[in-house]
């Protein structure tokens, strides 16, 4: 009998200590966030802009083409997680 007791007693008190041990303040709450990517990018020029006369439907036609540029990126900051601070749920 005062074996039974004393297991019973025992297991109370384990149960109810750590319960307690893990009880804690909430101090701040973040909010996990993808971050993309950052990247410089610049234009390089293929083709400058040019006029060109040409013959369409029996006229002579003064035609303007733009210049052609290609983006050319490079990144300067992979993508990553952020941590930022938010209201605690």
């Amino acid at each position: 009998m005062y074996k039974k007791s004393l297991v019973a007693a025992f297991a109370i008190v384990a149960a109810t200590s750590s319960a307690q041990a893990w009880e804690g303040e909430v101090v701040a709450c973040y909010d996990t966030i993808l971050v993309p990517a950052q990247y410089s990018v610049r234009e390089e020029l293929v083709r400058p802009a040019r006029t060109e006369w040409e013959h369409r439907n029996g006229q002579a036609v003064r035609v303007h083409y733009p210049a052609v540029y290609v983006e050319v990126r490079h990144e300067t900051r992979p993508e990553r997680y952020v941590n930022r601070p938010a209201a605690c749920r």
